[in-house]
């Protein structure tokens, strides 16, 4: 590639991304962003960028970093590697206390008065965001449902159409990529359509950190008063931001109490249940925990394949049903993830000029297959089981019963069905010859108990996380 074409391939990525992630997402992380320097190293290319700081970089990389190189190799019609590195000392800017990374536009200041890609085409030019800050395209009619998040939508429906009255404030927690913020967009959608007026407003956690840290500085407290203390509907994500910022802490709780005594309703998301936050004040995490708290669990494989098939359909392909299965089978973790998984499969037969099958699938996702394989095995899974709840590798496959053996035990068999292509009779085996009926009743018993049990769900969280590297 030439240095036009290498241009161009981080103006394109940036204009995918800015139509794929939610509106907020794209300005707070991926909008401020330099252009990246593009580098070809034989069959495959790097994509350089620089960050302000270490907390940015570990964000983006965690976050994003694997959906940039997916849509950059997409574009590129070869691997894009992502390679993330500091800025200069004296070309960062320092933060200021509980300063979180600014979204373009949101503190007053004009979008243009803020970094923008050279040369950006004006469909990169960001418009100003409404004032309730939520993405249109989020509805109840565009969330795929099913078991996995049919409490946490039936919840969120119920508050869309009486706000105010139960389920105040409503708690949705959940690992990434999982539909949290589809879910509390879709809220303010329908309240918005319903009630026009409505005063509604979405932000991530790190928009109130600023908003405070703002208002600290130039003491105009009755300003974020005026604000917050105002709405019908406060949609807030990833509330696990406020943990240490002790002043933000306070604004919140003070914006908490007036919303609540006016019966406006409150939703908010995290990454784990309210006694998981740390560093949080108690009497925060209380309130949180004092209307409903729901789960949004990883989509089970039926959800996954609708998924994939609505999907697919949106980007003007058509997935054959076999295809759609093989792909849910074998991505598990959450609907990113699975979109990730799509776009490479749609991606690869765009280039090679064949049409999608289970064959074209296997070959376009070799390396997520390879790594999932390699990685995720019984052994690995009695393991890292075995090391959570402090017993022997050894209990895993021995005769023994007490509870704090058979439990842990049970957990692992459940997560050995959900995570390995392995069947009953196998899975059995590997746990010292068991019969294939103890394990489905070990999977039904904890697959039913994760719906009910915060504690367990929240376990079965980290575990699944580990496991996944």
């Amino acid at each position: 590639m030439d240095t036009e074409s290498h241009v161009d391939l981080w103006q394109r990525g940036c204009e995918r991304l800015a139509a794929e992630l939610p509106e907020q997402q794209f300005n707070t992380w991926i909008r401020p962003l330099p252009p990246a320097e593009i580098s070809d190293r034989g069959d495959k290319a790097v994509a350089s960028v620089s960050v302000p700081n270490r907390f940015k970089l570990d964000w983006i990389r965690s976050q994003y970093g694997a959906r940039i190189e997916g849509v950059l190799s997409e574009i590129a019609g070869k691997p894009v590697q992502l390679e993330l590195g500091l800025l200069a000392r004296s070309a960062a800017a320092a933060p200021a206390p509980e300063r979180a990374p600014r979204p373009a536009g949101a503190s007053g200041a004009p979008a243009a008065a803020l970094p923008l890609q050279v040369g950006a085409p004006p469909s990169m030019q960001v418009a100003a965001l409404p004032p309730h800050r939520l993405n249109a395209a989020l509805t109840f009619d565009t969330l795929v449902a099913g078991r996995a998040n049919q409490m946490a939508r039936t919840a969120a429906l119920h508050v869309a159409g009486a706000p105010g009255q139960m389920y105040n404030p409503l708690f949705i927690y959940g690992g990434v990529g999982l539909g949290k913020t589809h879910l509390i967009h879709a809220v303010g959608n329908a309240l918005l359509k319903d009630r026009p007026n409505a005063r509604v407003l979405y932000l991530h956690a790190e928009q109130f950190i600023s908003d405070v840290v703002k208002n600290y500085q130039r003491k105009t407290f009755d300003e974020l008063k005026a604000k917050y203390h105002s709405l019908d509907l406060l949609l807030i994500d990833d509330v696990q931001f406020f943990a240490g910022k002790e002043r933000t802490q306070e604004e919140f709780f003070n914006a908490f109490e007036a919303l609540l005594a006016k019966r406006a309703h409150i939703i908010m998301t995290s990454d784990t249940y309210p006694k998981g936050l740390v560093d949080i004040d108690e009497r925060l995490t209380s309130r949180f925990d004092a209307g409903l708290t729901v789960a949004i669990e990883p989509p089970e494989l039926e959800m996954r394949v609708a998924i994939l098939i609505r999907k697919s359909l949106a980007e003007g392909a058509e997935m054959p049903e076999d295809v759609a299965f093989f792909i849910a089978k074998n991505v598990r973790a959450n609907v990113r993830e699975l979109e990730g998984a799509l776009r490479k499969v749609l991606a690869y037969s765009r280039f090679s000029q064949k049409d999608v099958n289970i064959a074209l699938a296997r070959e376009a996702l070799k390396d997520l297959l390879s790594i999932q394989n390699r990685q995720i095995s019984i052994e690995n899974i009695q393991k890292t089981v075995a090391d959570f709840y402090k017993i022997k590798v050894a209990d895993m496959y021995s005769k023994k019963r007490p509870a704090s053996i058979a439990r842990p035990r049970q957990i692992a068999m459940y997560l050995a069905k959900e995570m390995t292509q392995k069947s009953l009779p196998e899975i059995g085996d590997s746990f010292g010859g068991r019969d294939h009926t103890t394990v489905l009743h070990a999977v039904r018993k904890i697959g039913g108990e994760r719906q009910k049990n915060t504690e367990l769900n929240q376990h079965l969280h980290v575990l699944e996380q580990t496991l996944k590297g």
